[in-house]
């Protein structure tokens, strides 16, 4: 009976189609080839295997064998699925096949539909699925015949009880064949490729009659040995469960935190921005170290260093990361190229739900962008994301490099509206070296110092010093300097 859903083979799939497909009704996958909805279809049949439900796969582009060894690389056994083929005359090599009185289309097209019911009734399955219509489109010679059979087959499934799947690889489309409005849910699945790196994925909901379901576009990939995994598309008002107030963390160097108002807080998002080589990885990492050693649990991704890099480079800075690796401390190298801002969203949100990560560090940000398509959709992606992980009361810190070394500098994009708190990072020139300079731009969560303070970076770790109140145009790279040098941090080596 109908209002029932059965498993797609995909708990995210279900999750975005409000329980699954539709029991004893039709649904329609659509894509281009390669888009991977054999894969999902066969997803959807495995699955009511497991449950002890019989299932067919009737394919008339794809041969048994062919479907059996693409089954086989994910490590799939077909066994106990039905896999029937099907090859009408008019495209069989079998000349005892062919038609020799009567060459129709009209007696070619009704006989591949005879030969599939009969099936049907013979294998009495719960589960159906039609690969694909694309040859019924080509057997039928036009759009109003074509709509008529689909709809034949789409009502002897549903009087048969199947739950049926019929796919469209969409070689061909016809308004005025559309087959939206005969089926019960619509599917599509997408892929182009970018500029540089892996082709991206993306599935939609076109329909699901009856029910709420998931709309827009959500990421998915195909891996050997899971399928299609989809990555749902993350709602952040879903997510706004409340959390313990626990005070501001600390960076555990006094002066920044006072700076801060104390430090950052839980459950705010903090920008540290600034040119390239100017300690903004460090200064995170700090904040990130001293949430370890209170316990917490931390995530650290980086888009532009390496794993064996930044270990080597925290141990020139006496930054212990490796006392907590695997434990309270996850390193995730990501290459923007290869990962989709979707899965990127799921990854970081099973560290916080399942492994009660409560510290995400971003950097950088010039390398997430790199994996949005456009930066009007970054910047709703991370809206979205950092909304959500202050509703589950993470600290998280964004690192954003600036173009530009001395002077006057600008980025890509601008990330300042969307954080809480801002921190800003500049080299300045003096006495013939490069000094580094820190500062508090906004904190929206609380007061904070309006100084800026130099800082240093050397081998037993971050230091800050004294507001620098002798200088003038700290942040113009060249400043105007009253020689009392005494409050400059002196080098410890």
């Amino acid at each position: 009976m109908g209002g029932q859903e059965i498993d797609t083979g995909s708990a995210p799939l279900n999750m975005i189609l409000g329980g699954g497909y539709e029991a004893q009704r039709a649904h329609l996958l659509e894509g281009r080839p390669g888009s991977g909805k054999t894969t999902l279809a066969l997803q959807c049949l495995l699955a009511a295997k497991a449950r002890g439900e019989r299932s067919l796969y009737i394919t008339l582009s794809e041969g048994r064998l062919e479907l059996i060894q693409s089954a086989e690389t994910h490590g799939w056994d077909l066994d106990g699925i039905d896999v029937f083929e099907l090859t009408p005359p008019e495209l069989s090599l079998d000349t005892s096949r062919e038609q020799t009185v009567l060459h129709t289309s009209d007696l070619e097209l009704g006989e591949t539909v005879e030969i599939v019911m009969a099936e049907v009734r013979r294998v009495k399955p719960h589960c159906v699925v039609f690969d694909s219509l694309s040859d019924i489109r080509l057997l039928a010679g036009g759009p109003l015949r074509y709509r008529r059979q689909v709809l034949a087959l789409k009502n002897f499934f549903t009087a048969q009880g199947c739950t049926a799947l019929f796919i469209d690889d969409l070689t061909e489309e016809m308004d005025d064949a559309n087959l939206h409005s005969l089926v019960h849910g619509v599917i599509r699945l997408e892929q182009w490729t970018i500029a540089y790196g892996t082709e991206r994925r993306r599935i939609r909901v076109y329909k699901m009659r009856g029910r709420d379901f998931r709309g827009g576009f959500h990421d998915y990939v195909i891996r050997t040995g899971k399928g299609v995994c989809v990555f749902p598309r993350l709602v952040a008002a879903e997510h706004n469960d409340g959390f313990d107030e626990q005070g501001p963390a600390n960076s555990g160097i006094t002066a920044l935190d006072e700076m801060l108002g104390g430090g950052l807080d839980r459950g705010t998002s903090s920008l540290i921005i600034g040119p390239a080589g100017s300690g903004k990885s460090t200064m995170a990492a700090q904040f990130v170290l001293e949430a370890l050693k209170r316990g917490e649990k931390a995530l650290f991704v980086s888009f532009d260093e390496t794993r064996r890099n930044f270990f080597k480079r925290a141990a020139g800075l006496s930054f212990d990361f490796p006392a907590y690796d695997g434990e309270q401390f996850h390193f995730r190298q990501v290459d923007p190229a290869e990962l989709s801002p979707g899965e990127l969203s799921e990854t970081l949100r099973q560290y916080v739900e399942e492994l009660g990560t409560s510290v995400v560090v971003l950097d950088s940000l010039s390398g997430y962008q790199n994996s949005m398509p456009a930066e009007k959709f970054m910047m709703l992606q991370m809206h979205e994301l950092l909304t959500y992980l202050n509703q589950k009361g993470v600290m998280t810190i964004l690192i954003l490099a600036q173009h530009g070394m001395v002077g006057p500098m600008h980025s890509q994009v601008d990330l300042t509206y969307l954080s809480d708190t801002v921190l800003l990072c500049r080299f300045f020139e003096t006495g013939g070296e490069l000094k580094r300079a820190v500062s508090v731009i906004k904190k929206r969560t609380g007061g904070h110092q309006s100084s800026i303070r130099e800082y240093r970076i050397d081998r037993q770790g971050l230091r800050v010093g004294e507001q620098l109140d002798e200088f003038e145009g700290i942040l113009t790279g060249v400043p105007k300097f009253n020689p009392r040098a005494g409050k400059l941090l002196q080098s410890r080596e």
